[in-house]
């Protein structure tokens, strides 16, 4: 029983871990200002950061745009994913 229990309290703390590999070391960099302006209740939550970054497109800062795939104007251009092997 003692072995379970060491087995399960790490893995219970890394599943609850955020998940900080999400996204290009350049989309962090770009749009972390933009995360924490527009979608601060979301973070930790990836998937939900995106969602509301892309809701805010239009006043991101130009480089977010343009990481998210929207470009410099924001026109919601969407980005290209790599295709499937």
């Amino acid at each position: 029983m003692r072995k379970l229990v060491w087995i399960a309290i790490p893995l219970a703390l890394l599943a609850s871990a955020p998940a900080f590999a999400v996204g290009t070391s350049e989309q962090r960099a770009a749009c972390s200002d933009d995360a924490f302006k527009f979608c601060d209740d979301d973070i930790p939550d990836a998937i939900a950061v995106e969602k509301c970054l892309r809701a805010h497109m239009s006043a991101l800062s130009a480089k977010c745009r343009q990481e998210l795939g929207g470009g410099a104007s924001g026109k919601g251009k969407k980005a290209r994913r790599a295709p499937r092997d």
